[in-house]
């Protein structure tokens, strides 16, 4: 399935059924009601500055996003004869924004230096190697943790829980994945659509379904524009919010934030 580019990073996107299915091209959607491998810990703040330290792997308090500057092929290791895993591009598929993805490690072979960045691809958890020159760097100070048992959504910020919210999870069909992953994007919709405000595409795609109107099985954050769905097991596998809670996580969140989906 081709990826559509959407509008730009910031916009507001309309809410006619004529434009509503860019975002189920990229994002599985969590809406219907259905009847009722790499550790890491930290995430993004939009506006912190790149310095001259070292990325690392990330920790309960810091990560480093990579905001890619260039075309180029993700690699099973790194070394440029290894095989590719996927061409990686700067610009963002839906809200055209730039490429931002998690650093998960760093390591120099002979005298290069290459990044693995998390990929928002299948399976879940893929990594791949890129030479660090093709990269920006930004530390990060926030994470999510999504507890699927207690349907309850964390935000820390340097390690400190900062946001507490309700949420809706995955149908026993449909479930929400558990693992690591990280914010892809951020599309802004329209105040009362469906899908809430804010969508925040992520990195994982659901494990039972390979595709859901049309799109590709991606699962996202979002909003809702049904509140009484809150609480609940109702998903196509997204983790849903009251579009104040939604509201609120978006502005401490960019691309790259780590996510630990637990149950």
């Amino acid at each position: 399935m081709g990826i559509l580019a959407g509008p730009r990073q910031g916009s507001r996107i309309d809410g006619s059924l004529r434009r509503l299915p860019r975002i189920a091209l990229i994002v599985m959607l969590a809406g219907v009601l259905t009847g009722g491998s790499t550790t890491f810990a930290h995430g993004a703040t939009p506006a912190t500055a790149a310095t001259s330290q070292t990325p690392r792997a990330p920790t309960p308090s810091l990560s480093w996003n990579a905001r890619v500057l260039a075309p180029v092929v993700a690699k099973a290791r790194p070394d440029h004869r290894a095989k590719a895993v996927m061409t990686v591009q700067p610009v963002a598929p839906l809200a055209g924004g730039p490429t931002i993805l998690l650093v998960l490690s760093q390591r120099t072979v002979n005298g290069q230096e290459w990044t693995r960045l998390l990929l928002p691809i299948r399976p879940n958890g893929t990594s791949g190697w890129v030479p660090s020159d093709y990269l920006r760097f930004r530390k990060n100070t926030v994470r999510i943790v999504v507890d699927t048992g207690s349907l309850t959504t964390y935000v820390y910020r340097s390690n400190k829980l900062v946001i507490t919210a309700k949420d809706a999870v995955g149908a026993v069909g449909t479930p929400t994945p558990h693992g690591h992953f990280a914010i892809a994007e951020k599309v802004l919709g329209p105040p009362k659509g469906f899908l809430g405000p804010v969508i925040m595409p992520t990195t994982g795609y659901s494990r039972v379904l390979n595709e859901y109107a049309g799109g590709n099985g991606r699962f996202a954050l979002h909003g809702t524009s049904v509140p009484s769905s809150i609480g609940r097991r109702s998903s196509h596998g997204c983790i849903r919010h009251g579009n104040a809670d939604i509201l609120r996580i978006s502005r401490l969140v960019s691309p790259g934030t780590p996510i630990l989906i637990r149950p």
